[in-house]
């Protein structure tokens, strides 16, 4: 059977009333027993895009509600339309109910006296000079293969390292891919969880929440690379939290987040 790449699996998604839109999960999209999350939450904002007015996506709220997998319908329901704002709202039904709930801001540009991004990109290695993350790992996520990623800085996860702290370049590798919102979004989940380069030897996790916030409605990438920074921030009770920072390869800051991930270890 022959893969589905990121384009074909989008360009492949039907439309019915009220904005619904039905996909299909491939087995290559798959992260144990459920979709990869980023995919998710890209289907849940391209369910979303139809009702946006045609403004820039500014935050997403994600809650990973249940498994996702084969073939799921997503909702949008418009909450609150103003001049230069929209917020909408969507749900991800699978065969066992309620698989995602997202809400999502869109907000115009506007001209501001205010201007800053007090997020440098730190000192790493090109895409070129590097490896690849994950190598010929016969136990990488079957999703992973839709992505180079190429390790930056951090440590590998099991490794028992001091610090939680991980850095990679992205990519998507269909290049058919445009690098809008919801490719961003798509690409943005793809790194382990931070907390996992400090555990000593494997264990599940599974993301809960993922809140994701746009810094720029003109997303540019020079070959479609993106350095993502993971960083777990606490860990405690069986959860973990870390905060996330995307960057293109000219150092401008393209996404920021935060992500609940449950750890069973």
């Amino acid at each position: 059977m022959t893969d589905t790449t990121y384009s074909e699996l989008i360009n492949a998604i039907s439309t019915g009333a009220g904005h619904a839109q039905t996909a299909h999960i491939p087995a290559n999209w798959m992260q144990g027993r459920t979709t990869y999350g980023g995919l998710t939450a890209a289907l849940c904002l391209n369910a979303a895009l139809p009702l946006s007015g045609g403004r820039p996506i500014r935050s997403a709220q994600i809650a990973f509600v249940g498994p996702v997998s084969g073939d799921v319908v997503t909702t949008p329901t418009l909450l609150r339309e103003g001049k230069n704002t929209a917020f909408v709202q969507t749900r991800m039904m699978g065969e066992a109910g309620v698989a995602a709930e997202a809400t999502f801001t869109f907000g115009a540009a506007r001209d501001s006296a205010l201007e800053f991004a007090h997020l440098p990109m730190p000192a790493v290695p090109k895409p070129e000079d590097i490896e690849p993350y994950f190598g010929d790992n016969p136990m990488r996520p079957a999703f992973t293969d839709n992505f180079d990623m190429l390790r930056a800085g951090g440590a590998l996860p099991f490794s028992g390292a001091e610090t939680a702290d991980l850095m990679l370049w992205m990519r998507h590798k269909d290049t058919a891919t445009p690098l809008d919102a919801t490719a961003l979004l798509a690409i943005g989940d793809a790194p382990p969880p931070a907390a996992m380069t400090v555990m000593p030897a494997p264990g599940r996790i599974s993301s809960m929440t993922w809140m994701a916030e746009f810094l720029t409605d003109n997303i540019t990438a020079k070959d479609g690379w993106c350095l993502a920074r993971h960083t777990a921030e606490t860990a405690r009770d069986g959860y973990t939290n870390q905060r996330m920072v995307m960057w293109n390869t000219d150092g401008t800051p393209l996404m920021i987040g935060r992500q609940a991930i449950a750890v069973f270890v």
